[in-house]
């Protein structure tokens, strides 16, 4: 049994606001916040995102999360909980030793009592690896499945869009094959039309306060991921990060300096070692205003 952490045990016998629903119309928006920890968990639910995307390793793109950390999050949560199944990070192209490891991660978050997972695999030619896709999907079932952010390296958009159809995705989280969703937000608009109501796209990628609108407005997707996550500690500079995105920080605060650093480095991305981002539940509730804003 998992016992929710005591930090925590406040909140729990003080909150009376009911979870939203996972299962609202088409045409209502929804809000999936992508978190790496209870807390994070905990502050979407607050905030009132309908579920979350649980990862680890979100520097680079996301990792499966351990089995502690899903098990505590469903513990200390009571609305969908969907969890990545990615057993690296680098490329999408698994060799059979990671579908394997992918498909029993599937059946573990099973049996955890997990909502829904998210998975995704390609070829060495950028097209999707339906075979392998389709024995994780029979794998998942009954779970909801999203086919993740490959989908925005794949050579053909709509055939790839053709075959998720095939295979009976839940939903599908994309930028529009572009760095962020706002860039994007034509080929999701074309997404939205091609999917119609026999898939959900969800836009992903760089969505925050001052472009979602905008997004909503000219895709149509009815469903929105992001962090929601605001810098927290100091970077090497000695400047803190607290209360601000990352798109809000100068280029000198994005490089870490030799003089504060050192030659001492954790892995390939020094900044990680300086600055965490944490979920924000006032910042969660932000981007959810705004894009409701643009339906009014």
């Amino acid at each position: 049994m998992v016992v929710i952490p005591s930090a925590y045990s406040e909140y729990w016998v003080t909150r009376t606001k009911p979870p939203p629903s996972d299962h609202e119309s088409m045409n209502d928006l929804r809000f999936e916040i992508c978190i790496d920890s209870v807390a994070g968990a905990i502050a979407a639910q607050e905030a009132g995102a309908h579920r979350v995307e649980l990862c680890q390793a979100l520097s680079v793109g996301g990792t499966t999360p351990s089995a502690a950390m899903i098990q505590s999050v469903k513990a200390a949560s009571n609305f969908p909980v969907h969890v990545l199944i990615r057993p690296r990070g680098g490329d999408f192209v698994f060799c059979d030793d990671e579908w394997d490891v992918m498909a029993r991660d599937i059946e573990l978050a099973g049996e955890w009592g997990v909502d829904g997972v998210v998975i995704g695999g390609l070829c060495a030619d950028r097209t999707l690896d339906v075979d392998h896709c389709r024995r994780l999907i029979e794998r998942a079932r009954p779970m909801s499945v999203t086919f993740h952010r490959a989908f925005d390296l794949c050579a053909d958009p709509m055939t790839a869009l053709r075959q998720l159809l095939d295979l009976r995705v839940d939903r599908l989280l994309t930028s529009g094959q572009a760095a962020t969703a706002h860039e994007g937000r034509g080929l999701l608009r074309d997404l939205v039309r091609a999917a119609g109501e026999r898939l959900l796209i969800m836009a992903g990628a760089g969505i925050h306060e001052r472009n979602v609108a905008e997004l909503v407005r000219d895709s149509g997707v009815n469903e929105l991921h992001f962090t929601g996550r605001l810098s927290s500690g100091r970077s090497s500079s000695g400047r803190s990060g607290k209360g601000r995105s990352a798109h809000e920080r100068s280029d000198s605060e994005r490089s870490v300096s030799q003089a504060g650093a050192g030659s001492v480095q954790m892995g390939s991305d020094a900044q990680a070692d300086h600055i965490r981002e944490e979920t924000d539940a006032n910042r969660i509730q932000a981007i959810m205003a705004a894009a409701e804003r643009a339906r009014v």
